[in-house]
């Protein structure tokens, strides 16, 4: 009953870790494991075919293209959705997600854990209604509903936040998305260029779905204040550089007695 979809580009040793994880813990838990490249250079092909999953390949990589690409794939009606650096850790991950589609086959979507943000919303039964973007789905680690998707595809034009966009969209069309407590863990380590990358598709994104505008004032406080606190962390790093390398000096003259 479950699909598994995982997007990806140039994460070997990550998807490698994931692939690895699922066919050792989850096997009997799902039905397929789909890979969706982005025109990776690595050993990506190669570590699908070992651990048996389909790859298909995505020339022209958009959030919400390859969001409806996994929709689309997708055999089985719950699509469960990973990049390449997630993955799940509870050993009932997918067992969870599957009772409760049962229980509920209208909802549209359910959003694991995997942050402080998460379990306090969670435990504190703050819905999508009331919070779409931190209550609605993460697309790396949520499962959807495949029929309500036909009614409703993820938007291609948005910049980024498809997710949040489509929880957005059909809580209003009346449809639920809760929380389950099937726990992943959110493994990333972006380069600048990564982070740059983000920031530009943030800031168009938060702008189109919630209307968040980031003025010319803000802009140079953002930018004086990034200095501002560069600075402070280099004054830091000496400080405490200093005080380590006294102390390891302290330390020779001083040594305290072996056991």
């Amino acid at each position: 009953m479950i699909s598994v979809v995982v997007r990806t580009k140039n994460q070997a040793p990550a998807l490698l870790f994931l692939l690895k994880n699922l066919k050792e813990r989850y096997w009997e838990d799902i039905t397929e494991v789909i890979v969706l490249d982005n025109a990776s250079t690595d050993e990506t092909q190669e570590i699908c075919s070992a651990y048996g999953a389909r790859l298909v390949n995505i020339e022209h990589f958009t959030y919400g293209g390859s969001a409806n690409t996994a929709a689309r794939e997708a055999s089985q009606n719950i699509v469960v959705i990973f990049s390449a650096h997630s993955y799940p850790i509870s050993h009932d991950f997918f067992k969870l997600i599957k009772e409760r589609f049962e229980q509920k086959p209208s909802l549209a979507g359910l959003r694991c854990l995997h942050s402080t943000n998460d379990y306090r919303n969670y435990i504190n039964k703050v819905t999508a209604h009331q919070d779409p973007n931190k209550s609605g789905l993460i697309f790396s680690g949520s499962a959807f509903n495949k029929a309500v998707w036909e009614k409703h595809p993820f938007r291609e034009d948005v910049a980024t936040f498809e997710d949040k966009e489509w929880s957005k969209r059909v809580v209003e069309e009346g449809y639920e998305i809760e929380f389950v407590p099937s726990i992943f863990h959110y493994e990333i380590k972006r380069s600048k260029k990564q982070e740059l990358f983000r920031f530009k598709n943030d800031l168009v994104g938060n702008y189109q779905l919630w209307g968040q505008n980031v003025g010319v004032k803000q802009a140079f406080n953002g930018f004086f204040g990034s200095i501002y606190r560069a600075f402070l962390q280099f004054l830091r790093a000496i400080w405490y550089g200093t005080k380590r390398f006294l102390y390891i000096i302290k330390f020779q003259f001083n040594k305290p007695t072996k056991f």
